[in-house]
């Protein structure tokens, strides 16, 4: 698939927290009718930490019957060092790899990390989506900023995601009864749509299918790279 990069990975810290600033600026939310969407892809990465490898995985799905259609792999070494709130530029450049394997058309990205919900507002997705030109989506297991109030025991119940007065996502209710997770728009899609199109999702499990499916084979991956020693 078709990539645009937008600079270079060798920077330093002072450098990537100033590019998220700049970034950040360029994000748009916008609503995405779910008659658009008909394949949806997932990402993710797993890190052997003997081999300072990471191993990426994007998986492609029929929307919104969840059949797969395309599956790759990557792998890479890991330049960038672990730093909350700069994951981006420790994973993309591997996801990136795998990304130019997919040959299957695809209308939006379900990414396990952040979009908005970031300290700066560029997590992960809002920053594979501005390199991609495509609608992404953050779908967290985990806070990272914000607060937020008591969400419904029901299947998609939610509530609001607020940092410093403004909203950054929504803590989503996927499963009767199991935790919830972190749903925020990356680039080129809102709130509405975000939580729509990752409940539609997780019709099954508590999280959505593209990236759990992403995660799995991430994770096989890594295990063939540590089984090499």
């Amino acid at each position: 698939m078709r990539i645009y990069p937008r600079h270079d990975w060798d920077l330093g810290y002072a450098e990537a927290v100033a590019l998220q600033k700049e970034l950040a600026g360029e994000v748009r939310l916008r609503s995405l009718p779910l008659a658009s969407v008909r394949r949806i892809a997932g990402a993710d990465i797993a890190v052997s930490k003997a081999a300072r490898t990471a191993a990426a995985a994007v998986v492609v799905l029929e929307f919104p019957s969840l059949a797969v259609v395309e599956e790759r792999v990557a792998r890479g070494a890991l330049e960038f060092p672990y730093i909350p709130g700069l994951l981006s530029f420790r994973e993309i450049p591997v996801l990136i790899e795998c990304l130019r394997k997919i040959e299957t058309p695809f209308d939006a990205l379900l990414c396990d990390g952040q979009g908005i919900a970031h300290p700066r507002r560029f997590g992960l997705a809002s920053h594979l989506g501005l390199i991609l030109r495509k609608p992404t989506i953050g779908c967290a297991k985990s806070l990272l900023v914000g607060e937020y109030g008591a969400v419904g025991e029901s299947r998609g119940d939610f509530a609001p995601l607020v940092c410093g007065g403004k909203r950054v996502g929504s803590v989503l209710r996927t499963q009767d009864g199991v935790k919830p997770i972190f749903v925020s728009p990356g680039h080129l899609v809102d709130h509405r749509s975000s939580r729509r199109i990752a409940l539609l999702c997780a019709a099954r499990c508590r999280i959505p299918e593209p990236t759990r499916r992403a995660d799995r084979l991430a994770g096989e991956e890594r295990r063939r790279i540590d089984s090499l020693g």
